[in-house]
Formats: C-alpha cells, structure tokens, sequence
C-alpha cells in the first residue's frame, strides 16, 4: 500500500510532462503539414552540375572545395 504514495504522484508528474511536450510540438507547429516532406523529398530540386571541359578545370575546382 505505501508504493500507492509514490506511484500517483509519479504517475502525475509523468502526465504533465508528457502534456507539456505535446503542447510545445502543438505550438512549434511540428504538426502543421505531415505530407509537404514526404512529397518534397521525391522532387528534385537541384539543378545539374555542367561537367568541366578539360581536366585542368577540374583540378583548380578540386582545390578550391
């Protein structure tokens, strides 16, 4: 019976912890849009490179990077 008295409080403050996360991810707005990544990681963005002309370029860009 005395582990009762140490379980409740526990189990409360577990409670409004957990509601306190979910009120910050509500408020940060982590569940404003759930499909916009899904989609936007099958787009492609990026626009090809242009391959350099010579192997001189190529090399001057490697020392540069």
């Amino acid at each position: 019976m005395d582990i009762i008295f140490l379980l409740i409080p526990l189990a409360l403050v577990l409670v409004v912890v957990i509601v306190w996360v979910f009120m910050w991810a509500v408020r940060s707005d982590q569940f404003d849009d759930l499909e916009g990544p899904a989609h936007r990681i099958l787009m492609d963005d990026e626009e090809p490179r242009p391959e350099p002309e010579n192997d001189n370029e190529q090399k001057k860009k490697d020392k540069n990077d």
